[in-house]
């Protein structure tokens, strides 16, 4: 690949990965422009480091998550205090993965189970809701397989129990 056609390609696993970037910063920014901005930081952050990906050690939509999950809980911790307050749950969604239909009580309760956990959780949740296996999550995260199954496994124990008392 020569230089020219570094920023077509880059722009094409972007595009190809997009979802990740909403999940991401839906899941980390509350407020319309906290999102765009934490985007906008991410795919700055991804273009610094993309000289560096090879494709050998990761599929690019790991690297993306790590580099992406990184970015968010940094400016999570940095933008939280100033940022934090509830909005309705139809501005919680960017509008380019945004359904039309209203959420689901499962959905609804699965948002606000989420809105209250800490980044490092977060990540957690986002990896395995987005359908990355264990040693997958282990990867970008960082720790062991037996780790993220175990954080995991307390995570849904929690939710179960959560979602049993708001149904009481």
């Amino acid at each position: 690949m020569t230089d020219s056609d570094v920023p077509a390609t880059f722009q094409n696993q972007i595009e190809q990965h997009k979802k990740i970037l909403y999940k991401v910063c839906n899941a980390y920014c509350r407020d319309r422009e906290s999102r765009e901005d934490l985007a906008q930081e991410i795919t700055f952050q991804l273009w610094r480091s993309y000289g560096k990906f090879d494709g050998r050690r990761c599929t690019f939509s790991t690297w993306m998550y790590r580099i992406a999950l990184n970015i968010a809980i940094s400016f999570y911790r940095s933008e939280g205090v100033r940022t934090r307050h509830v909005i309705p749950g139809e501005q919680f969604l960017m509008e380019s993965v945004a359904d039309t239909e209203r959420p689901s009580d499962e959905v609804r309760l699965l948002y606000e189970f989420i809105e209250e956990l800490d980044p490092f959780s977060k990540a957690f949740v986002l990896l395995y809701l987005d359908g990355n296996t264990y040693p997958e999550i282990a990867n970008i995260i960082g720790l062991s397989e037996t780790n993220v199954a175990t954080k995991i496994s307390r995570l849904k124990s929690r939710m179960k129990q959560e979602a049993g008392t708001k149904n009481t």
